[in-house]
């Protein structure tokens, strides 16, 4: 059996999600999801997303495409990815030049395999669209 994993934030569930969690099924038997904490976003992003950690979680464990979730407190732990031992570690594309302990240990063994964005479609676009949404009609009550 081969067990992939993947990891991530998850707010604001879109189509972009879905297709990291369907390319991750494809590359093996089981798929184990990390959902970050609120915490532990806030401590990298500097916010807190707008989907609670219980949401975000049931979310992705609704998915038919994943096979179970865990709870990630820490960005890619060395110990949890051990806990986890899976055979695949698959990552958004924007992780490929940066250091992470996690992904630099599970590379010495393992397989990572990176995944592009979907074209015109993330968390932070939305929330971009979402503020000026707001911020229009705010000032369109103001006038």
């Amino acid at each position: 059996m081969i067990k992939v994993y993947t990891s991530g934030t998850w707010d604001l569930f879109h189509v972009g999600h879905l297709n990291i969690l369907k390319a991750s099924k494809k590359l093996g038997d089981y798929l184990v999801v990390g959902v970050s904490t609120d915490e532990l976003i806030f401590s990298y992003k500097k916010h807190y997303p707008i989907i609670s950690f219980e949401d975000r979680f049931k979310i992705i464990e609704s998915c038919r495409y994943v096979d179970e979730v865990v709870k990630q407190e820490i960005l890619l732990s060395i110990e949890e990815i051990d806990k986890i031992n899976p055979d695949i570690l698959t990552i958004g594309s924007d992780w490929k030049n940066k250091y992470l302990e996690g992904i630099e240990h599970f590379k010495k063994n393992k397989r990572v395999v990176y995944f592009d964005y979907t074209d015109k479609v993330s968390s932070t676009i939305i929330r971009k669209k979402l503020n000026s949404i707001y911020n229009k009609r705010l000032c369109d009550k103001i006038d």
